[in-house]
């Protein structure tokens, strides 16, 4: 009996080294995705400031974008402990949202040679959300577009039954694998591809939505569906 305790305490070292790493592994993902975030709104809000002089970018989209890197800071601020910053819900106008947000993005693609296209609802698109979670999803969404997709690229905003859905469609070569996959690659912290559709998709299952893929003919189209708020409100924020 007494030839068994080494190795029973072998084990339970091994056992506790384990579960440290997978721990340490967790925190050091959630320092590499606040960073993710912060790159995205910091470079969008460079460009939109080079376009100002030139095209007379509203500085609300821009402000809009440092709100989100900040969002985003404040993320990085509780990542060792393993949280993130608390969700603030409110109601949101998805479609207002999208069109200040569409502003900086269309600096991005001209950047990059793409065409963005913004399709608003034909009622208001009404959701109870964190504001500038929402705007972390969309643009993550519309950056994998930007950055993996190309062409035509358009963001349709429409209010389905008791849902709300923000579809993005690009021209581009598709996911090289299924969204699933892709999420999982990320949570592991094998490669970069599949991070911002793992955000989006964390902040939408936190929404009570999801994310998930729908055919197309070319590219890749992504779908992001939200409960649609139950009641009106009289007036939503704007984004």
């Amino acid at each position: 009996m007494l030839t068994l305790l080494p190795t029973l305490g072998l084990v339970v070292a091994l056992v506790l080294l384990a579960r440290e790493r997978r721990a340490a592994s967790a925190r050091a993902e959630l320092v590499t995705r606040a960073c993710h975030e912060v790159r995205g709104p910091l470079t969008a809000a460079h460009l939109a400031l080079h376009g100002l002089g030139r095209r007379g970018v509203p500085v609300a989209a821009v402000e809009d974008e440092l709100w989100r890197a900040a969002r985003a800071l404040a993320d990085l601020a509780v990542a060792p402990a393993g949280e993130r910053a608390l969700d603030a819900p409110e109601a949101v106008d998805v479609g207002a949202l999208l069109r200040r947000q569409t502003t900086s993005w269309r600096a991005a693609a001209e950047a990059r040679g793409c065409e963005l296209h913004l399709r608003e609802p034909a009622v208001a698109a009404l959701v109870r959300a964190d504001r500038l979670r929402l705007a972390q999803a969309t643009a993550n969404l519309v950056g994998n577009a930007l950055e993996h997709g190309g062409g035509r690229i358009e963001v349709r905003v429409a209010r389905v039954g008791d849902r709300v859905c923000v579809e993005v469609t690009d021209e581009g070569p598709g996911l090289p694998a299924g969204l699933r996959e892709l999420t999982r690659r990320a949570h592991g912290g094998r490669g970069s591809r599949g991070r911002g559709l793992a955000i989006a998709a964390e902040i939408a299952e936190r929404h009570g939505g999801c994310v998930a893929t729908a055919p197309v003919s070319q590219g890749a189209r992504l779908v992001l569906e939200l409960p649609a708020c139950r009641h009106p409100v009289a007036e939503a924020p704007a984004g």
